[in-house]
């Protein structure tokens, strides 16, 4: 056993609107600069949908993630060291511009120039790339809230796989469908493909906390990271020469903050937290078999902090003690291990992804009520969940592989948490068979709830702070020469806005780490006057 820590994620998808405010808070962080137009390091999107690239997890054609050979051994889908030699100076399996969006503005100073006449100047597109005038085809949230989904639905990947399973065709009818969100950020696998396909290994996960990072010094722009990241996290500089990803906000998270997407998210739907986890048994859960097993292969890598010979083992491997006190208080620990409602996205990449979600519930209460019955009652809502306007076939496709089966589970717990809390609510003593229908009981269901509805700030991020020792080192206003990301256009750290040029600032100030505790007893105190 060799013990290491993870910080993940998980996200209630029940709770997201869909507003993008952690994609546009996310993107004026990291990607507010020339080079970066078209990368949204946090996206959120529609399902059914194509996603961000189109169509990325079709890894048919993009060749993303891992595979097994004939012996049964993980093996990049994009091919081995000889194959990436031939195409070091042009890899040909890769999103183009077309396939994100061309990035553009708009000619507003056409609109105050323009000489008199009797007609209105317009303030047509330009793009951001070359300057010149272009018509908007497609953009990063083009197919949002079901847009043109008569035309595009079915090239959804997930719906074509579906489709080929199930053997019924999805129907697009407006008053057929149905739809949720999905933010998407870079996972930081515990098997990283990208990690795998850098032939100058920029790419690297940090021993600590299992953040995947990228070193700009190391990076030479080959671009085999782009092809090898399944989920396409990974985007190309094209100013710089460098590749570029989400950092999980590691600035934030050495000093307890959460990332910048959870502080801002509108629906509090994001959930942070340690996960420890067995890293002698990531490669054989990675490699079995059926990808069905992915799921329950990739909990077994996890390890329960509250196991003396763990808690032993994690000491004898370096983990600080407040790091093990963290795995245990960790809400995501709760989400995945215990209460096992929240899943991994497409499991099938065998990249260990370590950002979860627990599937969206919602429109099934509002389909028994219109049926006439009771919406929240336990018998009514078990049965109602085979026939959810979401199929199960769908998120199974999405987060199990093609198996309904976890997915079913995930849904009758939060069906059945939804009966015992509404029983609770209205003052009557529930009779604990709706948690016991669910292998559960009622203590379970109302800790669940707790953590799921009315959990603090405290409760939903669970972030032990980097040691004492490197507290001077981590702060930006000591080093020499400014922070590691302090160069011209480097990540995050200013430069040109996402409109173009002189749209951002041209400078950040220095931010020292005790700032950074100043946000965070802001955030966690419940008197005003710290707000201060």
């Amino acid at each position: 056993m060799r013990v290491m820590a993870q910080i993940a994620m998980v996200m209630n998808l029940d709770k997201c609107i869909g507003c993008h405010t952690c994609s546009v808070t996310c993107k004026q962080t990291w990607t507010n600069r020339s080079g970066m137009e078209y990368a949204w390091f946090n996206n959120v999107e529609t399902r059914p949908g194509q996603g961000y690239p189109r169509r990325y997890a079709d890894q048919d054609k993009w060749q993303g993630g891992w595979e097994l050979d004939r012996r049964g051994r993980l093996k990049l889908k994009q091919g081995g060291r000889l194959k990436k030699l031939l195409t070091i100076f042009g890899n040909p399996v890769q999103p183009t511009v077309q396939d994100y969006y061309e990035p553009w503005t708009y000619d507003y100073r056409t609109l105050t120039d323009a000489p008199l006449g009797d007609d209105y100047p317009v303030a047509g597109p330009r793009s951001l790339l070359s300057g010149k005038p272009m018509d908007v085809k497609w953009s990063a949230n083009w197919d949002d809230n079901l847009g043109g989904m008569p035309e595009h639905g079915t090239r959804d990947p997930v719906v074509e796989r579906m489709q080929a399973e199930v053997g019924e065709k999805v129907r697009f009818a407006f008053e057929q469908t149905f739809m949720f969100y999905l933010p998407r950020i870079c996972e930081h696998c515990l098997n990283p493909a990208c990690v795998a396909a850098c032939p100058s290994g920029a790419i690297y996960k940090r021993a600590e906390d299992g953040i995947v990072l990228v070193d700009q010094d190391d990076c030479r722009g080959w671009r085999q990271c782009v092809t090898g990241c399944p989920y396409k996290k990974i985007y190309f500089n094209h100013r710089t020469g460098k590749a570029e990803k989400c950092t999980f906000c590691y600035p934030r998270i050495e000093v307890g903050l959460p990332t910048v997407c959870s502080e801002t998210c509108v629906g509090r739907l994001r959930y942070l937290g340690v996960l420890l986890y067995d890293a002698d048994k990531v490669t054989a859960a990675a490699s079995v078999q059926d990808e069905k097993d992915l799921y329950e292969a990739q909990l077994g890598v996890f390890l329960d902090p509250d196991d003396p010979e763990v808690r032993r083992a994690a000491e004898r491997d370096g983990i600080a003690y407040d790091w093990i006190e963290a795995a245990r208080r960790s809400p995501v620990r709760a989400l995945i291990s215990t209460y096992r409602i929240a899943l991994p996205l497409h499991p099938e990449f065998r990249t260990m992804p370590m950002v979860w979600y627990i599937p969206p519930l919602s429109p099934v209460v509002e389909a028994v009520s219109a049926a006439g019955h009771d919406g929240e009652q336990a018998g009514n809502l078990f049965g109602a969940i085979d026939a959810l306007r979401i199929p199960i076939a769908y998120l199974a496709e999405l987060f199990t592989a093609g198996d309904p089966a976890p997915v079913r589970a995930s849904l009758d717990r939060l069906a059945a948490m939804r009966s015992h809390m509404r029983d609770l609510n209205l003052g009557r003593t529930p009779d604990g068979s709706a948690a016991g229908a669910v292998g559960m009981t009622p203590e379970q269901i109302e800790e669940m709830y707790h953590l799921l509805a009315i959990a603090k700030y405290e409760d939903r991020y669970v972030i032990p702070t980097a040691a004492a020792g490197d507290a001077r080192r981590l702060e930006e206003s000591a080093l020499p020469d400014g922070c590691s990301l302090d160069y011209e256009d480097g990540p995050g750290m200013g430069g040109d806005g996402p409109f173009g040029a002189d749209s951002g600032r041209k400078s950040l100030p220095l931010v020292s780490v005790e700032s950074f505790h100043i946000m965070r007893r802001r955030q966690t105190s419940d008197d005003p006057g710290d707000a201060q």
